[in-house]
């Protein structure tokens, strides 16, 4: 059977290309030799349960323990420990039937699901009596797990693990979600549930993730499609997939199939160029798979918007490491920090923020009269600002209120109004200048590039400020000429003062400043 990129549900070696999951999460058999119980936490999709089921093929092919995986996400929704503690068991009960090694021992046959307050805890050591070997359990979506059955999953498990040397139970237990720990805890506290004096969170001895593919990994991933088709990935295209995915595995798997599956229709003979890697990204980008779904409704979350925001307007709010939000929003992997400042975890992740947050706009601007903006095979913007300008004055007010992201809004808006210069063949590139109070656009179209930069006005030192801040954008993108675009929010101050074009030479360079 031959192998493919895998973009549904874990990885197994006999049908996918896929790496060894351990490498990108060390120290995981420390860990259960050492009796310890743990968290595994990483993004959606970016290979938890794939782990997960290696380690329990691996340890019971050792024969050193027994190992169980066991996914809690039937147990979704149910707040109720009377109904959410028997529903945990009888997932339990037939995972312990599949289970090769466990099948022919009895679990939880006896159990009073009555008794919730001591179900697990209860069937649990009753089930570790029987065995000849330590009982290690890998709880995949703990995340699934809601409020009081939460807590009373893990006062169970808290009070098994501290009574070990009295009675029999689990040897090593793995929590595994997208979430850390932390944010299990920090729920339970919004939602006014006390956790009373013994926390059921203090057994965790540490909280690891998975991290994404490195470029080497990637390649070697890739070699793997090779070596069965003959069809390479030259090192330009494995950089340009990285640049876009920054390693995230479904994002590496699902660029790639797009490109050999869909694009060229798994004709091995043709070569794999850097425009078919473009093409599959917007492709992906549009076509917003459940992947990429599922991790954009987050957007809505208030806690999400907190720390999302702010980057959108190029503002830093320099977050502490404590930050409940500020880690989960790290922990969804929407963002990532790198070089001291926040931003989207990949371009392509970035890219899809803002149209999901602009798509309303999308939308209702595509019924918009579109002006001929092109001259001899150039973008007018002077035309196309000039009525971004007039739009602005007589739409900002009502536009604003649409959004539930309102200090974002004129960078929403303004993006959703250059969509347009996308869909008739376009594209646009976004660098989220966290820290420095600004967005940095660059509309390409034809063989010519626009470089614009959004900001929101601060005091007169802005227009200075943006000036220096493009002109080092011109440089980077080796560019004569850029567009600087300012947003005046002040109440008090007449539209005619707002609206005006200025155009300037400095150096070598010429500078339209926009205001709005």
């Amino acid at each position: 059977m031959k192998k493919t990129f895998n973009i549904a549900g874990p990885c197994h070696p006999n049908k996918h290309y896929m790496l060894p999951s351990q490498e990108r999460c060390q120290g995981l058999m420390q860990l259960i030799d050492q009796e310890q119980y743990f968290v595994i936490h990483a993004a959606r999709q970016s290979g938890k349960t794939t782990l997960l089921l290696e380690l329990t093929k691996q340890l019971n092919e050792t024969g050193d323990y027994y190992a169980l995986y066991c996914s809690l996400e039937t147990v979704q929704g149910i707040d109720d420990p009377k109904e959410g503690l028997p529903a945990i068991v009888k997932t339990l009960q037939f995972q312990v039937e599949i289970n090769e090694q466990l099948g022919h021992y009895a679990f939880a046959q006896e159990a009073d699901y009555s008794s919730y307050t001591i179900l697990l805890l209860k069937t649990l050591s009753q089930f570790c009596r029987q065995l000849d070997k330590p009982l290690v359990i890998f709880f995949d979506e703990t995340d699934c797990l809601a409020n009081g059955t939460l807590i009373a999953f893990l006062r169970q498990l808290r009070n098994g693990y501290v009574n070990r040397n009295q009675m029999p139970f689990v040897h090593s237990i793995a929590l595994v979600g997208m979430r850390h720990i932390r944010d299990y805890k920090s729920d339970i506290r919004n939602g006014k549930k006390t956790l009373g004096s013994y926390s059921p969170f203090n057994i965790v001895a540490e909280s690891l993730s998975l991290r994404h593919f490195t470029l080497k990994e990637m390649t070697s991933l890739y070699a793997q499609h090779t070596e069965q088709t003959g069809q390479a990935f030259s090192s330009k295209v494995i950089e340009k997939i990285y640049h876009y995915t920054q390693g995230q595995p479904w994002l590496v798997n699902a660029v790639a199939r797009e490109i050999v599956v869909k694009m060229l229709a798994n004709d091995f003979s043709k070569a794999i160029n850097l425009k078919h890697v473009e093409q599959a990204v917007q492709t992906i980008i549009l076509r917003r798979d459940t992947h990429i779904d599922s991790l954009m409704e987050r957007l809505e979350e208030p806690r999400v918007q907190r720390i999302v925001e702010p980057i959108i307007v190029g503002q830093n709010q320099g977050y502490s490491v404590l930050d409940d939000d500020y880690q989960y929003v790290l922990d969804l992997g929407l963002l990532r920090y790198t070089d001291e400042k926040i931003i989207p975890s990949n371009p392509i992740y970035g890219e899809v923020i803002i149209r999901t947050l602009s798509s309303r706009s999308q939308m209702e601007m595509a019924n918009l009269p579109f002006p001929a903006y092109l001259t001899d095979g150039k973008l007018d913007m002077k035309k196309l600002l000039t009525d971004f300008q007039q739009f602005w004055r007589e739409n900002s007010e009502i536009w604003v209120n649409r959004y539930q992201y309102q200090e974002a809004a004129p960078h929403l808006v303004m993006q959703a109004f250059l969509q347009r210069i996308v869909n008739s063949g376009g594209r646009i590139s976004r660098e989220f200048a966290s820290g420095r109070r600004r967005l940095d656009l660059c509309v390409h179209y034809e063989q010519s590039r626009y470089p614009i930069e959004l900001k929101l006005r601060y005091g007169d030192k802005t227009y200075k400020e943006g000036q220096n801040q493009l002109l080092g954008y011109l440089d980077k993108l080796d560019c004569d000429e850029g567009w600087l675009v300012v947003f005046d929010r002040r109440k008090t101050v007449l539209w005619d003062k707002k609206i005006f074009w200025q155009t300037k030479s400095v150096g070598q360079k010429t500078i339209h400043v926009v205001g709005c």
